[in-house]
């Protein structure tokens, strides 16, 4: 995929990893970036195109997508973590929200953008995964599960965009140094490696980024049969 010249749009551009994606994608030659959110007014750069987008509603994402009708790169990075969720306590709000957000939200906007991406000869797909997408979390339970739909509607969006020449990428990777992690003082990437990796699969057609040892351990051991895993 050739980012240099490309029109992108990343959703949750306004901080964290959206926004060290709208920077790496400059960085690379793109010729414009969406930066979308629910609130444009959090865009600060002034190098980007704010727009508005809130992922769980329809009516914006088919205007975000009738304006940005001259994408040729989509990076679903919007995301909630499911905070107030525990697993055997709490309301299920948080869990519903991460869903609607994490998974509804990742599809639908895959969904308004596909038919664009396929006018320009394809495109590419990138879904901001997790590790959680592979390893049940008790702590935030919500989230894991949402991450895990999303890793399975991303594999979809593989295979059934794959004949429209759509390049569809999942992004997986344990803490990144952002604000939706800062409650943990575990080891942590920072989003602008995050970026760097998946700029390089972009260039280089790649389906899958492991951003960190932890998430390539984490992919590792899904062939191990369950008896013998360390996290049964």
């Amino acid at each position: 995929m050739e980012i240099k010249g490309a029109v992108a749009l990343v959703t949750g551009a306004n901080r964290g990893i959206g926004r060290a994606f709208a920077r790496a994608l400059l960085a690379q030659g793109a010729a414009k970036v969406y930066a979308a959110a629910r609130n444009p007014a959090a865009v600060t750069d002034a190098d980007v195109v704010p727009l508005r987008l809130d992922v769980t509603d329809a009516t914006s994402v088919a205007a975000a997508a009738e304006i940005a009708s001259d994408v040729s790169i989509v990076i679903n990075n919007a995301g909630v973590g499911a905070p107030g969720t525990q697993l055997l306590t709490g309301p299920f709000d948080g869990a519903r929200q991460a869903m609607d957000v994490n998974y509804f939200g990742t599809w639908a906007v895959a969904r308004a953008f596909a038919p664009i991406l396929a006018g320009k000869g394809g495109g590419a797909v990138v879904n901001m995964l997790s590790l959680a997408s592979w390893v049940g979390q008790p702590q935030f339970p919500g989230y894991a599960a949402s991450k895990a739909a999303q890793w399975s509607l991303t594999d979809a969006l593989r295979k059934g965009l794959h004949a429209q020449g759509t390049l569809v990428i999942g992004v997986h990777t344990g803490f990144v140094d952002t604000d939706l992690s800062a409650w943990t003082d575990a080891p942590k990437i920072s989003p602008e490696l995050v970026a760097a990796l998946t700029m390089d699969a972009l260039r280089h057609d790649r389906l899958e980024v492991l951003a960190d040892e932890q998430t390539r351990a984490a992919k590792a051991a899904l062939s191990t049969p369950m008896d013998e895993r360390s996290d049964r």
